[in-house]
């Protein structure tokens, strides 16, 4: 049990640890520019690229092994959105918002709706009474057992890598952003708006000059692997062996951020191109630093470097756990429901 004396020394160290790494939540205009010019203008070459062996007839497998850097530069694009998202991209607000919408008409997303469900998931990531909000659909041991067969199997459905890897994103980012939620502000519903209008006026420009066939051969393939990658960043920073859930009275905010976010240790290419979005515990701990500051805030902060990584290999782990078991306080697979079942 967490007592008042728990609670106050880990406010206190929290707020110890976010007056250090303040100093780094101080956006760079050169820095954010740059960033954009790095993760653009290689996006938009690989596009007239990848046109290019359409148009000369070249065999369609050149062009599908193009879209894999152009979907990396593409989730690099998505990267800056959500530090727009966050407001930590740029020091001026207009700026942010401007390139957030930009950057989602590029990646699908529309700013402003997705940035209330991402601020969601900051306020409540890992309290297991406030789940819903940005976040995927986890189930307690508990609530499985006592659902009803068809929740059940939708929460199997859901939870199967093709469906959460591969037709989750297409839905995610091709569907369901092109509707405002029932509950969406007018400012919400006019973002969802603005970014379908563009990407239709795009669809329309690319139609004009390449043709469909050709803008829907490229798109399609790079926004299906842009959304995989991002769909699966997002499930391992907060789905993984050793992860912190907590019900409201007891959930502490310091140890969602360094318990209940993961060190996604990536490859220092697939790092670059992710933004530096692994070293997620700084990012939930502290959401307004830039991307392009994390690694330098990681290397500075002893009391960051402490967090234990997960590899890229590791990782994959995660896949098989389905279910938080409250008792052990540990994520499962449906294969240990049984064995959690049984009384202690």
């Amino acid at each position: 049990m967490t007592t008042k004396l728990d609670v106050e020394v880990s406010k206190e160290r929290k707020n110890n640890l976010l007056q250090i790494i303040s100093k780094f939540g101080v956006p760079s205009v050169p820095k954010s520019v740059w960033q954009i010019l790095n993760s653009l203008l290689p996006y938009l070459a690989l596009w007239i690229l990848m046109v290019l062996t359409i148009q000369r007839g070249d065999p369609y497998w050149i062009t599908l092994l193009l879209t894999i850097p152009a979907a990396l530069f593409l989730v690099r694009i998505f990267i800056i959105f959500h530090d727009c998202c966050h407001g930590s991209f740029f020091t001026a607000k207009r700026a942010n918002i401007i390139t957030g919408y930009l950057s989602g008409i590029l990646t699908f997303t529309a700013f402003r709706v997705w940035r209330r469900a991402h601020l969601g998931h900051h306020a409540y990531f890992g309290d297991l009474d406030r789940r819903g909000t940005g976040d995927i659909w986890t189930m307690t041991v508990e609530e499985y057992s006592s659902a009803s067969t068809g929740k059940r199997f939708a929460y199997r459905f859901y939870r199967n890598p093709a469906v959460l890897l591969v037709l989750g994103p297409i839905y995610t980012f091709i569907l369901a952003q092109r509707i405002a939620p029932k509950d969406a502000s007018k400012q919400e519903r006019i973002s969802v708006w603005i970014t379908n209008a563009a990407i239709l006026g795009i669809i329309i420009m690319a139609w004009l000059t390449i043709g469909i066939k050709t803008y829907l051969l490229i798109q399609l393939p790079v926004m299906i692997l842009a959304g995989m990658a991002g769909v699966w960043l997002f499930y391992v920073q907060h789905q993984y062996e050793g992860v912190y859930w907590a019900r409201t009275e007891t959930w502490d905010p310091l140890r969602a951020s360094l318990e209940g976010s993961s060190y996604y240790k990536l490859p220092k290419v697939l790092q670059w191109f992710t933004g530096n979005i692994g070293l997620h515990h700084i990012h939930h701990l502290h959401p307004r630093v830039p991307n392009y500051c994390l690694q330098k805030c990681y290397d500075e902060i002893e009391d960051l470097q402490k967090v234990k990584p997960l590899t890229f290999w590791q990782s994959f782990k995660s896949l098989r756990l389905n279910l938080w078991d409250e008792k052990r306080q540990i994520l499962i697979s449906f294969r240990s429901l049984k064995k959690a079942l049984q009384p202690s």
